[in-house]
């Protein structure tokens, strides 16, 4: 009888030319526990391996929330878990963090990933939900309250960089925009149905785009031509769409990344679930506990400005940061995502 011929090795995937461009051909990257020097170039040169994400501001944030042992604390978007994994070492003996996600194909990753680095499993407890059912999760986790709450609004690198997500338009692919993938209307659809008016109102709003109303008229002359249902074709139409004008290629750029960044922030309530969490986070904080909010773009920053300075005013806070926190040139350089970020605390 002859023996069973072993499985063969799974291959690495095969791309084009000496280096891989494209997310799925980083394997070294998706694996850093193995290619520990290859991700350290990566770093080294200012970018983000791919399928990870770095955290951003964390001294700033740690500073802020002066994080003690036995602390309660709450991430509101555990992400890629980098904030949360210095927290938990900060809050031992004792401390345990909650840490919610909508994220379901992040989510279990980053569990696995801050298990694996802590001794005292009962310290990390996860649920999957938005932050705008905060108070919900905080009455059945910690009833009596939180100490610390930390809220990074950034999206997360890997979800970004994933085509698949339909966040990016450097590579072609579904125009999706979900964070849950599995609940809501994708982007494409809501492309299908919105008026050139309310489009418009959502890239100035969501996004500060000067050039709203040109921009939701040929997107939506051509979604009702052919449906606008990739990536690269809505990125296409609004380069076309500017190459009419005396815009600059630079300008078009960040015309298109506001546009999809307009259209992400629409599909998933991101400003209405800002607008609840900033509602229901006095009511989950202990007397002296602090709110950190790190925000990336006007729309954000606006409201959580305006929430502190009226719970300030109605004595729901006893201080607010007056100005925002910047991440530091050096942050800047290494990390060119941290640039638009700004941190802003609160003192219940």
């Amino acid at each position: 009888m002859n023996d069973p011929v072993p499985d063969k090795p799974e291959r690495r995937p095969r791309y084009r030319g000496t280096h891989p461009r494209q997310f799925g051909e980083k394997y070294k990257e998706h694996q850093p526990d193995r290619y520990t020097e290859d991700v350290a170039r990566v770093l080294a040169s200012g970018r983000t391996p791919a399928g990870t994400h770095r955290p951003i501001m964390v001294a700033e944030i740690l500073a802020g929330l002066a994080p003690q042992p036995g602390n309660l604390v709450i991430d509101c978007t555990l992400g890629y878990g980098g904030h949360a994994k210095e927290i938990l070492a900060a809050i031992q003996p004792g401390g345990r963090l909650l840490g919610l996600d909508v994220d379901p194909l992040e989510l279990p990753k980053t569990e696995k990933r801050l298990r694996e680095s802590i001794a005292a499993q009962e310290s990390l407890i996860v649920r999957r939900s938005n932050f705008a059912g905060l108070f919900r999760v905080v009455q059945e986790v910690f009833p009596e309250g939180a100490d610390l709450i930390l809220a990074d609004l950034g999206l997360s690198s890997m979800q970004l960089d994933d085509p698949q997500r339909g966040f990016t338009f450097k590579l072609d692919a579904p125009l999706d925009m979900r964070m849950n993938p599995q609940h809501g209307q994708s982007a494409a659809a809501l492309l299908s149905k919105i008026t050139e008016s309310k489009l418009a109102a959502l890239l100035k709003e969501n996004a500060d785009e000067p050039r709203a109303i040109r921009l939701s008229r040929a997107i939506l002359q051509v979604q009702q031509k052919t449906p606008i249902e990739s990536t690269r074709e809505l990125a296409d139409v609004v380069r076309d769409a500017l190459s009419q004008t005396d815009c600059a290629e630079d300008e078009a750029i960040l015309s298109v990344r506001r546009v999809f960044q307009a259209l992400r922030i629409a599909v998933n309530d991101e400003l209405g679930a800002l607008d609840s969490l900033l509602n229901q986070i006095p009511h989950c904080l202990r007397p002296g506990g602090r709110v950190a909010v790190l925000t990336f773009h006007s729309g954000e920053d606006r409201r959580v400005k305006q929430a502190f300075k009226a719970g300030l005013a109605a004595g729901v806070y006893t201080s607010v940061t007056d100005a925002v926190i910047r991440a530091t040139p050096e942050e800047q350089h290494s990390n060119p995502r941290s640039a638009p970020a700004k941190l802003r605390f609160a003192v219940r």
